[in-house]
């Protein structure tokens, strides 16, 4: 299943954390691993803090700082950063679902990171019933 994201920015990241449990929801599979996978090469997903924004703040203005935007790279597209810090952060996560429940901690997310915003954009959702 695939939900949609729609970013307003260069960089920023999204809580997709609701949407996912939604196709959770609808699949009725209880137990087993939920795979949140990023289709493009410019965005990634993590998991992290989703009770205070400023840690979303923090996040991208140290990313941003440590890879700049323009650091004279030689991609002719011009979105190098981009692509590195998804090498970083990664493509996609794997949470473990349990009673029908996504397995996170009390202050964790699920996040879609954008690197070359604005766009809309597309993630997977995977789900892998225990047999």
């Amino acid at each position: 299943m695939q939900i949609s994201v729609k970013t307003n920015a260069r960089t920023q990241m999204v809580d997709i954390t609701a949407q996912v449990r939604r196709v959770v929801e609808e699949s009725k599979i209880q137990n087993g691993l939920v795979h949140v996978c990023s289709l493009h090469t410019t965005a990634a997903i993590t998991i992290n803090e989703n009770a205070d924004p400023a840690v979303e703040k923090d996040i991208l203005n140290t990313i941003n700082r440590v890879i700049p935007w323009d650091d004279h790279f030689k991609h002719m597209e011009g979105n190098s950063a981009a692509h590195i810090k998804v090498s970083l952060f990664g493509p996609s996560e794997m949470i473990p679902l349990e009673n029908g429940s996504l397995v996170l901690g009390t202050w964790q997310g699920i996040f879609f990171c954008e690197f070359d915003g604005p766009r809309n954009r597309r993630v997977n959702v995977k789900i892998m019933a225990d047999s």
